[in-house]
């Protein structure tokens, strides 16, 4: 039982990487379907647009996702339309960009492990640069080829052209060749970056090691209880309003925060080493809630019309 926790708790502190490492590992199945599957290099005239669309249009897809499972994206621009003032605070600006540079690099990961993991394979680079009708890389290409190499490239991923086999497959490890330096360097260039930025961070960091620690633990707990309470606080309130609906009873009252408070509680929360507070919501139960009957009434009216973010 307690090498079962152990190795439980290893999973758990691990969580992060074993993440990254299932993102990894569905992009890889992920190109290799799209590979085997849908692509097909129309070998003419279409190969550089065609190529181009298999190589960026997924990754957009999956910067897409990463935006929108972020939930730091929808507490930065829930109510921004109605309320600039949000994510534009008085004294503030630049925060934003802060924020929505965190939630970038988040949702970058996915896009660049696509990447990597095309560009690699080589299958898309190779029909799209097959079919670049540029002068300056074709006699890079075709240096030392026949002349037929100028006109007959893009044909070399379907192997239709009519250069010789030892030429035609020359060209091809050549064009995987360029795909698989250019996947090294996203790899490389992606993990400099991100020392650099983990680097920066921890240098400019207003907290301690071992503080920063106890914060995204606190994070995690917060996080996880939150839920719970949502649960419990919605499940409480859906069966008072069904038994009252069905047994024509008056409702008893049910504490709720106030529209305020929700909207308070919504904010991204910068950390301050004036007060050591660890959350929105820690620092609004550390310098109090104001609350008013007319603002309850308010939020019990907007709870059943469930417009709550």
């Amino acid at each position: 039982m307690d090498a079962f926790q152990t190795i439980l708790k290893f999973f758990i502190n691990q969580k992060t990487a074993i993440g990254y490492s299932f993102m990894a590992l569905l992009t890889m199945g992920g190109e290799r379907v799209f590979s085997l599957i849908a692509f097909r290099c129309p070998c003419s005239n279409e190969n550089f647009r065609y190529g181009l669309v298999f190589l960026f249009s997924p990754a957009l897809v999956l910067l897409v996702i990463g935006y929108f499972l972020n939930s730091k994206t929808w507490k930065l621009f829930t109510g921004c339309w109605v309320n600039p003032r949000k994510i534009f605070p008085r004294g503030n600006v630049c925060h934003f960009f802060y924020i929505f540079g965190q939630i970038t690099l988040n949702a970058l990961v996915a896009p660049v492990m696509w990447l990597s993991v095309a560009l690699l394979n080589g299958t898309f680079y190779e029909c799209a640069m097959s079919g670049l009708d540029n002068p300056a890389y074709l006699n890079v290409v075709c240096n030392r080829k026949s002349e037929e190499c100028f006109g007959q490239l893009h044909k070399v991923p379907c192997a239709k052209s009519s250069t010789p086999f030892s030429e035609s497959d020359e060209l091809r490890r050549t064009l995987q060749a360029q795909s698989q330096i250019l996947g090294w360097c996203v790899i490389v260039t992606t993990a400099l970056l991100s020392l650099l930025t983990t680097c920066c961070a921890s240098c400019q960091s207003k907290v301690s090691h071992l503080q920063l620690m106890f914060w995204r633990v606190y994070e995690g707990t917060e996080k996880e209880q939150l839920e719970q309470i949502f649960q419990l606080y919605a499940t409480k309130l859906s069966e008072r309003n069904l038994k009252c609906f069905f047994e024509n009873k008056e409702p008893e009252p049910i504490s709720l925060p106030a529209f305020q408070a929700w909207e308070d509680a919504s904010q991204l929360y910068s950390f301050s080493s004036s007060k050591q507070h660890y959350s929105t919501i820690h620092k609004m139960v550390e310098e109090g809630q104001k609350r008013t009957s007319e603002e309850r009434e308010t939020t019990l009216d907007f709870v059943d019309r469930r417009e709550i973010p």
